[in-house]
């Protein structure tokens, strides 16, 4: 049997991250296993349809890597991927259905039509006689079609690979509408009616369907069609109490990559959400996750959503690139910067790289080459070195006139005038060096020491800077 898994987003708004963890197992699992994956627009509640929802679903999955064998947009696809386009079908099977006896009209109208909560929809259709139904359908009288719940003490029963066996009692399910008075399926039929001419044969998808799945089965057993093998998911929380929501705004992929995230660190995060690898590695690619990626990993567990971990893993993937990709990849955040499009930003890469976590905090970190001014002289303070304001004060009037002497702007040479400096004036090496530092840049925190940030700025603007310092230094003493 060839695996063919789907992901079936509603295109309702961003992807959040639960949504993107289904669409990532669903892919492992296909890839894993040598099979296809699977992409389909569940767009029959035009209601809540939101404009422009179906790019942002296929650019999360472009930017996470995730590639689809089959959906919307593909070539020689063999069928339309978008449910608003198969509307017919739906009808001819909601049909073929009532035949068999897995369903029935509904005629009835306003409280009549009592669905879920505490009160079940009584059947009082499923008694009309083929006559009474003809007639109002020739007349035009609007109808649903329902789901035909058997009127006994049965149970549907199902095997989950990973929450095992799943029983759920006729009793305690509702005889589910099925086509909508508008010819539009719901998602209790759409789906099944999809899974199987697609020949899905594992359904991927959060647990909250665990108990829905059996009124599901019933269809396929209504029909005579093969039941695919279901992988239900643990929900990912925000803490221990509540789960992530995209009600509350929580956690869309699109506001990760937003704030400075990298999209293969944060699908790298998210394959761990869940799901663990036996060889215990946190940072793996995705060609990793498809050879390491079995359902037996999987845990019924919720899991947390830790965005220090994502953070922390965040940085590790920014360690790891060259200049040239942290430039690519940071350019929009130095171009919103201060300095945006005055510096070369592969000088600043390298002081950049180490130093980073999350993209967004870039700006901070290089905005003091064109934000310079007046600033909190206790910034000299530094306990462990014993520097301080009248350290700093000392520093500065040693060096400024030997620096202003140099020649060449070098590096190598202005660090041996600092050192050469602080050793005729008996101050420590660290206290020359953190004095200059924070007399240049205003800033306690720098991408980088004292030579790499005065490289950066250049000799007019170091010295500019230094004798700016030197005089508030003077001021204040």
């Amino acid at each position: 049997m060839e695996v063919r898994t789907r992901f079936a987003p509603s295109p309702t708004g961003f992807m959040h991250i639960g949504n993107l963890r289904t669409a990532l197992y669903a892919y492992l699992y296909a890839k894993a296993n040598g099979g296809k994956f699977i992409v389909r627009i569940e767009d029959t509640d035009q209601g809540r349809y939101v404009e422009g929802a179906v790019d942002v679903i296929f650019n999360t999955l472009k930017q996470a890597g995730i590639e689809y064998d089959e959906g919307p947009g593909k070539e020689a696809a063999p069928y339309s991927y978008v449910q608003s386009e198969r509307k017919e079908i739906y009808k001819s099977f909601a049909e073929e259905l009532i035949r068999l006896g897995g369903a029935y009209y509904c005629f009835c109208k306003g409280r009549d039509m009592t669905d879920g909560g505490t009160v079940k929809y009584d059947k009082r259709c499923l008694r009309l006689s083929k006559e009474e139904i003809r007639r109002k359908l020739e007349s035009g009288e609007s109808y649903v079609v329902r789901q035909n719940i058997p009127e006994t003490d049965g149970v549907s029963s199902y095997h989950d690979l990973v929450y095992g066996e799943i029983s759920v009692a006729y009793k305690d399910m509702e005889d589910a509408i099925l086509l909508k008075s508008d010819g539009m399926p719901t998602y209790n039929f759409a789906n099944v009616v999809d899974d199987h001419l697609m020949r899905i044969s594992h359904v991927i998808r959060g647990n909250e369907y665990l108990s829905s799945t059996p009124k599901y089965n019933l269809l396929y057993d209504a029909f005579g069609w093969e039941r695919p093998q279901y992988i239900h998911l643990p929900p990912i929380m925000k803490d221990k109490e509540r789960k992530l929501s995209k009600r509350y705004g929580d956690a869309n992929f699109d506001d990760f990559v937003k704030k400075g995230y990298l999209p293969e660190a944060i699908v790298n995060y998210i394959a761990l959400l869940g799901w663990s690898p036996k060889n215990n590695e946190e940072m793996l690619s995705m060609d990793e996750l498809i050879h390491l990626f079995s359902i037996d990993g999987v845990s019924i567990s919720p899991a947390i959503f830790d965005e220090a971990k994502l953070r922390w893993l965040n940085g590790n993937y920014i360690k790891k690139m060259t200049v040239p990709e942290f430039v690519s990849a940071a350019k929009p955040f130095l171009d919103a910067s201060k300095i945006g499009g005055k510096y070369d930003y592969s000088l600043l890469a390298p002081l950049l790289i180490p130093r980073v976590e999350i993209l967004s905090e870039i700006p901070s970190l290089v905005d003091f080459l064109e934000e310079f001014g007046e600033y909190d002289l206790s910034l000299f303070n530094h306990q462990k070195m014993k520097t301080d304001a009248s350290v700093a004060l000392k520093a500065i009037e040693a060096a400024l006139p030997a620096i202003e002497k140099m020649g060449k702007w070098d590096m190598t040479e202005l660090h041996d005038i600092l050192l050469s400096k602080a050793e005729e004036t008996g101050l420590k090496k660290g206290q020359m060096l953190w004095s200059f530092r924070i007399a240049i840049t205003g800033r306690a925190s720098t991408p980088g020491g004292a030579t790499e940030m005065a490289e950066l700025l250049g000799k007019d603007e170091t010295i500019r800077r230094l004798a700016f310092s030197l005089d508030l230094l003077k001021k204040s003493l």
